[in-house]
């Protein structure tokens, strides 16, 4: 009898163990897991992070996971959404190579679940582990973050609500069979057409994130109640790689499993702005800083970048992801502090408009033909004496290509981010995360008093 590919991927997703998982992928996990959570209790404060506990906070009638940043537990689902809208709610969460935001659903939708079934840290490991592998194969197996929404006009994060619902069904113990009705049912409840990326101040496309990690988790626990979707809603006529899918989805979904990690291709954040604008900022505090550049002197700023990226972040109403904006806002503040907020105080500043009109953005051939989906730039400073003076960053800060980040680099990062809190001790329990008894330990340093 020929095995579906839904039921393959449940029942590998039932299969997975931390004891087959490599100690340099382990590594990379808890990093990403002390990073994302970081970042929700960072955003707790931010707008969309405020609304979604305040949302969160109507149904507080099942104590079980807690809203990060907060002392306010709730249902598992509305922790996760809550937690994931606070993640990406000031674009300081981590990013990866395939595109998107993973870890502000994929981290957020494994955690609540864990709490709620006192998980070992181990058991939450392979399930983020997990939730990577599967969030982002299905991304590639539609066309990736730019061919969804180019071809689709969707946003490529929602099918990570597909692999938080196989991963957080592994947490619940659920069979082959029920994981693959999470995977039907996580399908029926996430979708996110692009225009969410049209708004101005961040509010749902933080939100989208969190309702992935909503949809993950409630699909999950209606699973595991015993209610039902599509026994192969990846394969089936009209089903997922039928309506969305590209040629070669259906290997992309199995190539490499239990082999090729998709933690490894995580990417970490140094600057609460679009990740296409981490290089092209640190390219030109790279030339004011060693040709001793002066902002009256300057007389043009040109960025080229490849154009997909181009397109993300060229003149965006949200200044986080606009890269004149953030730009400006580097050359005048000297760069990007993790623990200010520029806006919209910063446009008042007489010399903020003005130079930003001095900020031009273009394609750059040469990376628009190495790295078509990159985030690399190029940025160039002409001077009022009429002197050129270049630099290339091809990978910012933090990315995989890089080698990703270290754990000294994490500290410095969230003793700059979160003064206020035992940055410390959030560390040190994710490093011996897989000697954790109970996720819970681990959840509780994140714990804060309103």
């Amino acid at each position: 009898m020929d095995v579906s590919l839904t039921q393959a991927l449940a029942n590998y997703a039932a299969s997975t163990s931390i004891d087959k998982i490599p100690d340099q992928v382990r590594d990379r996990a808890k990093q990403i897991i002390l990073d994302e959570m970081a970042s929700a209790y960072f955003g707790h404060r931010r707008p969309a992070g405020a609304l979604g506990a305040k949302y969160a906070a109507r149904y507080v009638g099942r104590p079980e996971a807690l809203i990060l940043g907060s002392d306010l537990r709730v249902p598992a689902a509305f922790a996760a959404l809550a937690n994931g809208t606070a993640g990406h709610a000031d674009e300081i969460d981590g990013a990866h190579v395939i595109g998107g935001h993973p870890g502000a659903s994929l981290v957020h939708a494994t955690v609540a679940i864990a709490e709620t079934q006192h998980s070992t840290g181990a058991e939450l490991l392979n399930a983020v582990i997990l939730a990577y592998d599967m969030g982002t194969r299905f991304i590639e197996a539609c066309g990736g973050l730019f061919g969804m929404k180019n071809r689709l006009h969707l946003h490529s994060d929602s099918l990570h609500a597909l692999g938080a619902a196989l991963a957080c069904g592994r947490l619940l113990g659920l069979d082959e069979s029920r994981l693959r009705h999470a995977l039907a049912l996580a399908t029926f409840q996430a979708n996110g057409v692009c225009s969410l990326f049209s708004e101005r101040r961040h509010i749902s496309k933080a939100f989208c994130n969190g309702q992935y990690a909503f949809a993950g988790v409630s699909a999950a626990l209606m699973a595991a109640d015993g209610l039902e979707g599509s026994d192969d809603v990846l394969g089936h006529e009209h089903g997922v790689l039928d309506a969305w899918g590209v040629d070669g989805g259906s290997a992309a979904l199995t190539r490499g499993l239990g082999e090729s990690y998709a933690v490894m291709g995580a990417n970490f954040k140094y600057m609460r702005a679009g990740y296409p604008i981490h290089a092209a900022v640190e390219a030109a505090m790279d030339v004011v800083a060693r040709h001793e550049v002066k902002i009256e002197h300057i007389q043009a700023v040109m960025v080229g970048m490849p154009e997909h990226a181009m397109r993300v972040v060229d003149n965006r109403a949200m200044h986080n992801i606009c890269v004149q904006d953030m730009l400006t806002t580097a050359l005048l503040e000297g760069g990007l502090d993790l623990g200010k907020s520029y806006f919209p105080e910063i446009l008042a500043v007489p010399e903020f408009a003005p130079l930003r009109e001095r900020v031009s953005l273009a394609v750059d051939p040469e990376l628009d033909r190495k790295q078509p989906n990159g985030r690399g730039a190029r940025v160039t400073i002409v001077t009022t004496a009429g002197e050129s003076v270049s630099s290339l960053v091809e990978a910012p800060r933090g990315h995989s290509s890089r080698g990703g980040t270290t754990w000294p680099e994490l500290t410095a990062k969230w003793e700059q981010a979160l003064p206020g809190a035992d940055v410390r001790r959030m560390l040190a329990l994710a490093q011996r995360l897989d000697d954790l008894d109970d996720v819970c330990e681990l959840t509780e340093a994140f714990q804060h008093t309103e």
